[in-house]
């Protein structure tokens, strides 16, 4: 039975002080950014520093056997605040719960609760020092759920589906996300409205598949559908909205023309694709070929002129040979993607292809990674290239994270956290300010970022201050 929860607290008698470290994809970010809702709306008071928490909260990924490992190291290293600082609990959240409860109980004695995927509404007992009932049910967020960003101003996440349905053989998240349910489309405009009211200049959908957004309601073209409707939202300034973790036979026609009609909708599809070889696709239970793959994308950039398409492959799956690989290899260069992601296989105990024969070593993945993202990156700088001397709407970031005298910006083909940046190198008449949209003409490329003048002498308004964030301990 699927919960949805209106949110009203009592305020506490004894105010904590509550540190976060968040791991993982945005999807778990904003689980996080729920939980930290929940406690400041019981009265709570959020800290970045876990030095002066008396609570720290770890929300985990375990996707991948490297993501386990740091959200591990993430609980020790919290765990050492409780024995030399002022922490008295330690949560552990997410999904490394979903697939490990009983031996972080074991062996964690230093964690005091642990919270599941579908039991993050009990995050404020658990801080307050009550024992977490564990769920059966699925939990599903929605507009009145309270919830406190931890993005820069300018841009939100928002989650408009959970769990998946497809039987992918390397994933394991529909084990601990549970089937794939969406949020109403009422419930999703409501939040996008009120963050753009807020002074949100960008929203990112997202989802497991968003593609799949509104079937199990009876929606036609769902994500279609939604797209118009928030396309439609009336703000007092641009804003972008942004789509990810798109599944490639859920691209319809009816989808790529409404992102082709309307601007506020930024050219861009993420299209996980996963390979090329049709064998390697069909025992990852993905189906599909190279060939059916280029023709999609030919009929993408057909649709919507400037667009911007990323994915991301799977080397060393089981089976995976030589000649495999070769043809993995040559579809990207034909492919041409301007963004990538390339992983190397990992072999989870609870995934369909741990049973699967063909292992490919360690080693052998490790150097195909390498040669394909070698490969990408020339693509990716001659794509950059291209670009020089042309003028192009950015929104600003601020300054850059390597330099306070470096600004950096994004463009609509750029997502936030995932793929490259602008970097200002001459700010024009007007400084720019975090979240304004303004015009930079690119000089300079690289192999994933560019190099730019901001050429405007009217930037639009700047950005409303909505709220004060509170910036994670870790991401």
């Amino acid at each position: 039975m699927e919960r949805i929860f209106q949110w009203v607290f009592p305020p506490s008698k004894d105010r904590l002080k509550i540190g976060f470290v968040s791991l993982g994809c945005p999807k778990n970010l904003v689980d996080s950014e729920v939980m930290m809702g929940q406690l400041v709306a019981r009265g709570h008071e959020l800290t970045p520093q876990p030095a002066e928490a008396d609570v720290i909260v770890v929300n985990t990924c375990s996707f991948i056997h490297p993501a386990k490992e740091e959200s591990i190291e993430a609980i020790l290293e919290m765990a050492e605040y409780k024995r030399t600082g002022r922490a008295r609990r330690l949560i552990v959240a997410g999904c490394l719960v979903e697939r490990f409860r009983d031996e972080i109980r074991r062996e964690l004695p230093e964690v005091d609760a642990v919270l599941g995927t579908n039991e993050i509404e009990q995050i404020v007992a658990a801080c307050e020092g009550q024992e977490p009932s564990r769920s059966e049910s699925l939990y599903l967020y929605h507009e009145g759920t309270p919830r406190t960003l931890a993005t820069p101003r300018h841009y939100a996440y928002i989650k408009i589906a959970e769990g998946c349905d497809h039987p992918c053989a390397f994933c394991v998240i529909p084990q601990f996300r549970g089937r794939f349910r969406s949020r109403h489309l009422a419930s999703v405009v409501a939040e996008a409205t009120k963050l753009f009211e807020q002074g949100v200049r960008e929203v990112n959908l997202i989802g497991q598949d968003t593609t799949c957004y509104g079937e199990d309601l009876g929606l036609k073209d769902g994500l279609a559908c939604l797209l118009e409707r928030l396309a439609e939202i009336e703000t007092p300034h641009r804003k972008w909205i942004r789509f990810l973790y798109c599944y490639p036979n859920r691209i319809s026609q009816r989808l790529l023309d409404t992102v082709a009609s309307h601007q506020a909708l930024v050219k861009y599809i993420d299209l996980p694709l996963q390979h090329a070889s049709a064998r390697i696709l069909r025992r990852m239970k993905r189906g599909s070929s190279g060939e059916q793959f280029l023709r999609l994308l030919e009929r993408i950039r057909r649709t919507v002129p400037g667009v911007a398409i990323r994915t991301s492959l799977i080397v060393g799956f089981p089976g995976e040979t030589e000649a495999d690989f070769k043809e993995l290899c040559q579809f990207v260069e034909a492919a041409q993607f301007d963004r990538l992601g390339v992983f190397g296989y990992s072999d989870e105990e609870t995934s369909q292809s741990y049973h699967l024969d063909g292992k490919v070593e360690r080693r052998t993945i490790y150097h195909r990674k390498r040669k394909l993202m070698a490969l990408q990156r020339k693509i990716s700088r001659a794509r950059n290239r291209a670009l020089v001397g042309q003028e192009h709407e950015v929104l600003i970031e601020g300054p850059s994270a390597e330099s306070d005298l470096v600004w950096q910006a994004r463009l609509p083909t750029q997502a936030p956290e995932i793929d490259g940046v602008c970097y200002i190198e001459d700010p024009g008449g007007s400084m720019p300010q975090p979240g304004q949209f303004r015009r930079m003409r690119i000089s300079r490329a690289y192999d994933y970022d560019v190099t730019g003048s901001l050429v405007d002498e009217t930037p639009d308004r700047p950005l409303a201050r909505g709220r004060d964030l509170f910036p994670i301990l870790a991401s």
